[in-house]
């Protein structure tokens, strides 16, 4: 059965030396985000993995704004697009875009999709605490529809005012990791998703795909909960809640190898809705394959989940 991992990070050392600069205190997940070559290729070979969907990992670049961001996301992209030309058959990837820039980023975005083959964008959350449902981006939004590609919106930690209100007061490592990927940035991509929603965005662009991870991101559990409240009287939105999670949004496994919420967000959105994926470096990709292999679903939506979702979604 083909195999394409959908959310699977790399990094350049221009991005280490800048945004991800933390990211340099775990050497060996560093040592993995740099290589793009047969090393990486033989620990897919080794999990049964056929094809990488690479983005740079986190921060991105949405954190960092003008010339800074512009820099980056060019870099970022090249290096990505030689590691696509060298092996095609093994890697694709999603375009870093400064986001913080909507013109500059429609303009790298055309260049990254239209010159150097990119299935897709990669935006890390909110932009120096301000959230995509903000008009402001919407010409990014308006591009990315009419190239017919999604974005993956990707966890970030919350606005320090937030993290200093709801995710301190611990240890240092205890803080970090509850404002990160413990808990605080799963929570933030689900709100940033319902601002999204809320914020018309879906309305104003109704073929608009939107990609999240890890089963979620607590989303699925709260669907029927949130249709009861947020009714379309309420919210004067075109549809309910529960039809835009299963209509605009995608969901990856992401490193959330746990049978009972994959079969939450399997009983809310269906098998076509779910994308295979990984988290690689900061999960392993055999974690991810015996987890696909062992899925409570037929042999049919397996190879949906596996593959032919990515192939569909992607254009790969």
């Amino acid at each position: 059965m083909r195999t394409i991992t959908i959310e699977e990070h790399f990094a350049t050392p221009l991005f280490l030396a800048g945004p991800g600069n933390s990211i340099t205190q775990y050497p060996e997940i560093a040592e993995k985000l740099l290589d793009l070559g047969e090393k990486r290729i033989a620990e897919m070979d080794s999990a049964g993995i056929d094809m990488q969907v690479l983005s740079i990992t986190p921060p991105g670049v949405e954190q960092s704004s003008g010339t800074e961001a512009i820099i980056l996301a060019k870099e970022i992209n090249d290096k990505l697009a030689q590691a696509m030309a060298a092996f095609p058959d093994r890697f694709s990837g999603f375009a870093a875009i400064p986001t913080s820039d909507p013109k500059a980023a429609v303009a790298e975005l055309e260049r990254a999709v239209g010159s150097l083959g990119f299935k897709g964008v990669m935006i890390n959350g909110h932009v120096n605490g301000r959230y995509l449902d903000d008009k402001y981006f919407w010409p990014i939004f308006e591009r990315v529809q009419s190239l017919g590609i999604p974005i993956y919106l990707h966890p970030t930690k919350p606005p320090k005012a937030i993290s200093d209100i709801y995710y301190s007061g611990f240890s240092p490592v205890i803080d970090e990791f509850f404002a990160s990927a413990g808990y605080g940035w799963h929570i933030e991509t689900g709100i940033h998703v319902m601002r999204l929603i809320l914020g018309g965005v879906f309305d104003r662009f109704p073929d608009l795909q939107i990609i999240i991870g890890h089963l979620g991101e607590s989303l699925p559990f709260m669907q029927q909960r949130m249709n009861r409240l947020f009714t379309t009287e309420r919210t004067g939105l075109d549809r309910s809640i529960s039809a835009y999670l299963k209509e605009n949004i995608h969901y990856t496994i992401g490193g959330f190898n746990y049978e009972a919420p994959f079969r939450n967000l399997f009983i809310e959105v269906g098998a076509e809705r779910i994308l295979f994926s990984a988290d690689y470096p900061w999960a392993t990709m055999a974690n991810a394959k015996d987890f696909l292999k062992a899925l409570p679903v037929n042999d049919s939506e397996r190879q949906m989940i596996a593959y032919q979702n990515a192939e569909a979604l992607l254009k790969i």
